[in-house]
Formats: C-alpha cells, sequence, structure tokens
C-alpha cells in the first residue's frame, strides 16, 4: 500500500501542483477522487474548515492542506530528488512572493474572467491578466537566468504553481479566443510554455481541454443555484 495518499478531483490546476511534485520526485501515491458537490466524510473530517481539495495523507500523520504547501512538505521531506525551490534564501523568499500573487490575483482573476457573463468585465480582465503576464515575463527573465525553466534547467516551484494552469490558458485559446501568453508580448514564456508542454511528466499530469469544458460548466451551473429567483 502507498504512504501517500491524495484526495483530489480532475481538472484542478491545485491538485495537479500536488501530482506534478509527487512525479517529479518519483513518490507513488494513491489518488482519492472528491465529488465537490457531494463531500466524503473524509475530506469533511482532513479538511474541516475550507472543505476543499487537495489534502495530502502521509502515513499517520495529520493530514496536510493547500497546494503551496504540500508542495513546500514534500519538497523538505525527500530533498535529495528533484528539489523545487532554490537553496539561495533569497531566491527562495521570492519564490514564495511570487507563487502567493499568482494565487492571491491572477488565479481570481482567470477564475472570474471565465465564469462573467459581463463582457466589459471580461475586457477588464483580460487587460488585468495581460499585464500581470508581463510581469511574470519579467520575473521569468531574473530567475531563470537564462535558462529554460524558472526553475532554471528543469522543473521547479514556480514552473510548478504557474504551469499548473496551462491547461486553463489552453482552454481560454480554444474557447474565447484569448491568449494571456503571446509571442509579442511574452517572448521568453512563450518559450517557456513549449518547454513545459514538451516534458513528459507535465504533458501526463495537466488535465485534458474536455476535462476543463466539464468543470467550467459545472461552476456555472453552480453560479446559476446561487442566484436567487
Amino acid at each position: 500500500m502507498c504512504e501517500m495518499k491524495v484526495i483530489g478531483r480532475p481538472g484542478s490546476s491545485f491538485v495537479g501542483r500536488v501530482e506534478l511534485v509527487l512525479k517529479l520526485k518519483c513518490i507513488e501515491y494513491e489518488y482519492l477522487e472528491e465529488d465537490l458537490d457531494n463531500k466524503s466524510e473524509l475530506l469533511l473530517k482532513s479538511n474541516p474548515v475550507f472543505k476543499n481539495v487537495p489534502v495530502l495523507f502521509h502515513a499517520n500523520r495529520p493530514p496536510i492542506i493547500e497546494s503551496l504547501v504540500i508542495m513546500e512538505y514534500l519538497d523538505e521531506i525527500r530533498p535529495d530528488i528533484h528539489p523545487i525551490l532554490p537553496s539561495n534564501p533569497s531566491e527562495r523568499a521570492q519564490c514564495r512572493i511570487l507563487a502567493y500573487t499568482f494565487d492571491t490575483l491572477y488565479y481570481p482573476w482567470t477564475k472570474e474572467y471565465m465564469l462573467s457573463p459581463e463582457n466589459e468585465r471580461k475586457e477588464e480582465l483580460k487587460n488585468m491578466i495581460i499585464k500581470g503576464m508581463v510581469m511574470l515575463e519579467e520575473a521569468f527573465v531574473t530567475l531563470s537566468k537564462g535558462k529554460p525553466f524558472f526553475g532554471g534547467d528543469d522543473i521547479g516551484y514556480l514552473d510548478i504553481v504557474v504551469g499548473s494552469f496551462l491547461g486553463w490558458f489552453r482552454h481560454f485559446g480554444i474557447v474565447f479566443g484569448f491568449h494571456a501568453i503571446t509571442e509579442d508580448r511574452n517572448p521568453k514564456l512563450s518559450e517557456w510554455v513549449k518547454s513545459m508542454w514538451s516534458h513528459e511528466v507535465i504533458k501526463s499530469t495537466i488535465a485534458s481541454h474536455e476535462i476543463h469544458v466539464k468543470w467550467r460548466k459545472t461552476l456555472l451551473d453552480r453560479l446559476e443555484v446561487c442566484i436567487p429567483a
């Protein structure tokens, strides 16, 4: 039996982050698929405050929640296999700051863009996302030091944080005709995207376009339920 177990759901970028780290570190794990419309007792007991995925179980230790926390936990217990955080304290801090910024700004913008019915608001969000990606391009140039990934020669912490949303970026291009990263605005990030998609672990982990379509429909259905008659 696997020492590691992960509660997740298809299409979740946050669950994808955890799976990416587990695969990069060659850690065997058991995947427990969760129905977030009918949450299991296991999820409610292990994550009683947020009641969300991912949740990581490791042997008989307390469950660990939140993707960024889980990522760092896995890096600390398996530091000898594919370390994802830089060894330099200043660079580690910069990675954490950018990850926090991505999750508190970029992610809400992309989610609202995906679900908003108002074209005017969509255009505002589109411009915010574009500006955000320009800033991310600058960060990539600094952290990558001329190499293919934020982590240098191979996938690192920020590659996983941002790269876990590559499926959604692809979805935006197909469904809305909006490409968050383009060669003219973001030449370095465009090359990074190609490097990421060529990585076997990325290709085997990022959910398909069909799964993203299904998940977006689920979110839209939930919004209709929440709107008072």
